[in-house]
């Protein structure tokens, strides 16, 4: 007996409606996606580090995965050092400082809390020295111009200030989870590295020298200097200027009791970012370079044993039209933008069949009194049809640069999830505008958990 056609049909049309859904998926769905919400809602997790190249998006991710966790039970606070204010034009909060300050319109429904602050990097520097430091030598280093210009901006500071930030939030124990924005900076991994550059600064040749006249007091300390350094401090003097030099010896002496302080504080903080309850989000675009530099990273997070929980792949492009290639749409603005075939009736014979006057011989010669003039095209006449052609050609212009654009972010991912099959993704569309609310933020914790750029309308 001959197969039934409509089960034929019905099993190809299942082929067909399977074969859509794996390629959707494969589009939508890395080979491993990673989930948010468990991370968030897990009580042993305690701390969150966003973490990526500049201008990736780390710090509107540090705010919707905080305001998505706060709203799922737990009281959260989220650590910026993005000096642009954003996170707090989007949190509705006038500014944002060094004390973490209540986030309004958080739905506490399920009993959480929303703070946010963000790094002061001189005050946290203050906060430190007055904390261990006595009065009078506090207000030594403070009033020191050398610990001025430190404190304000020395290379690796910021870093540094943020992992004692974090260290201080995580000691009190006031938060069920932090949430840390990197600073933004050249190097993703500038934000790990910052421990171990200072402590290579405060264990430098130049500390050890500059410390040296202060250990060994008075005249004598004096006396050394001048006889046994002199040759060094002099170059250093005329390079630096002596006022510099001096305030750069009076500041180490001054330091000399804090520096083990710091060490052990950046040692501390360095093994609590590589502890259980912490993990590790790289933020990234569907860009070349962004990849590179996330590759890196998770290269890095691996080697210093440190948690990653997954990558997250913000401003991905989609189309709900993909099935439309790139191809085809080129060839069909180009058929609707040629009216010499188009628009002819009898297409390319008519124009060979028509009359040509000017190849005839009973065409008239050209008089002085009535020169020829240049023949043109005869214009297309600008009709409502031909406007509507126009304007579609157009949109599948448009369609086709899409189509381009989601190949090759679609090659570039799929390189980096080759070469690290292991790594979770989670992908958040490219949206149309900054996120600059609440509601925003929802909207992008709700893409970030579903792992899908795109969202179903509400009631679809």
């Amino acid at each position: 007996m001959s197969p039934d056609p409509a089960g034929r049909h019905q099993e190809g049309a299942r082929h067909q409606e399977s074969a859509r859904h794996q390629e959707s998926a494969r589009h939508l769905s890395p080979a491993r996606v990673l989930d948010i919400d468990p991370l968030l809602e897990d009580p042993q997790t305690r701390i969150v580090v966003c973490c990526g190249s500049g201008g990736v998006g780390k710090t509107t991710t540090a705010a919707a995965l905080g305001l998505r966790a706060a709203e799922r039970g737990r009281k959260v606070v989220v650590l910026t050092i993005d000096p642009a204010r954003r996170l707090a034009q989007s949190m509705g909060i006038d500014s944002l400082d060094n004390t973490p300050r209540r986030v309004k319109g958080v739905d506490d429904a399920a009993g959480g809390e929303l703070h946010a602050m963000m790094l002061d990097m001189k005050r946290t520097f203050d906060e430190i020295v007055e904390a261990h430091a006595d009065p009078g030598r506090a207000a030594a280093i403070l009033g020191n111009p050398f610990y001025q210009s430190l404190s304000a901006g020395f290379a690796g500071t910021q870093e540094y200030m943020a992992m004692e930030k974090l260290g201080q939030l995580r000691a009190r124990d006031d938060w069920d989870l932090i949430v840390v924005d990197t600073p933004p900076s050249r190097s993703a991994l500038d934000f790990l590295d910052a421990p171990k550059r200072l402590g290579s600064f405060l264990d430098g040749k130049l500390i050890r020298v500059l410390l040296a006249p202060a250990k060994v007091g008075g005249r004598a300390g004096m006396k050394f200097l001048n006889v046994g350094m002199s040759m060094m401090t002099g170059v250093l003097g005329k390079v630096l200027g002596g006022q510099f030099l001096k305030d750069v010896q009076t500041f180490v002496a001054a330091m000399d009791s804090m520096f083990g302080g710091f060490r052990t504080r950046a040692d501390a903080t360095y093994k609590l970012l590589q502890a259980p309850g912490t993990a590790f989000l790289v933020v990234a675009a569907p860009e070349r370079d962004a990849l590179r530099e996330a590759a890196y990273f998770v290269e890095r997070l691996a080697a210093e044993d440190m948690p990653l929980a997954g990558l997250v792949l913000n401003r991905v492009h989609g189309s709900g039209a993909e099935r439309l290639s790139a191809e085809r749409a080129l060839a069909a603005a180009e058929n609707l933008e040629d009216p010499r075939i188009v628009d002819q009736e009898d297409g390319k014979a008519g124009v060979r069949n028509s009359p040509d006057p000017q190849g005839s011989s009973d065409t008239p010669e050209p008089t002085a009194e009535a020169p020829e003039a240049p023949r043109a095209a005869d214009p297309v006449e600008d009709t409502p049809e031909r406007s509507v052609d126009r304007l579609t050609a157009d949109l599948l212009r448009l369609h086709a640069e899409r189509m381009h654009l989601l190949a090759r972010e679609q090659r570039t991912r799929d390189r980096f999830t080759a070469r690290h099959p292991e790594v979770a993704v989670t992908e958040v569309a490219a949206l149309p505008g900054d996120v600059h609310d609440l509601a925003g933020l929802r909207d992008i914790g709700a893409r970030l958990a579903t792992g899908r750029p795109e969202l179903p309308e509400p009631g679809a």
